[in-house]
């Protein structure tokens, strides 16, 4: 009798290899170029993407400073926080973002698109954002991503 398993594997924390990646956003748009970086740092690009292992990898963002937005959530769009006393509601645009942390705009897309847990917590430190073209992970040979 000839009986075939097949067994599903499942990858360890120990296992997983990372890669280095460094993504230019200079006029990307903030969403659409959030969502492909939160793919890589998931690690659902990988054929070994388990859900409950962090298998993502590292990425450097450059250039955070000339992203874009289209259509006017530039002005429209708001981002809100609360300081849990009555009242500590506080909003700000976009825009006005932008001129305070740059770098806090695309931070922002990028962790809502990540699992709200200790393991997004976790993908979300892979993350390194830099207002300029200069960072300092030379010594990690990040390869350039294009999308």
């Amino acid at each position: 009798m000839n009986t075939l398993s097949y067994k599903t594997k499942s990858a360890k924390k120990e296992e997983v290899e990372r890669k280095w990646f460094i993504v230019d956003v200079e006029n990307q748009v903030v969403g659409r170029i959030a969502s492909q970086i939160a793919h890589i740092l998931r690690g659902k690009h990988k054929p070994s993407y388990t859900p409950h292992v962090d298998c993502g990898d590292n990425i450097i963002i450059i250039n955070a400073d000339k992203i874009r937005f289209t259509g006017k959530k530039w002005d429209q769009k708001t981002y809100l926080s609360y300081s849990m006393y009555p009242g500590g509601q506080k909003s700000i645009t976009a825009k006005e973002l932008a001129a305070k942390k740059s770098h806090a705009v695309i931070e922002n897309a990028v962790r809502g698109m990540l699992p709200k847990t200790k393991l997004g917590r976790a993908m979300f430190k892979k993350l390194y954002v830099y207002e300029g073209a200069e960072h300092g992970h030379e010594a990690q040979k990040p390869e350039p991503l294009k999308f």
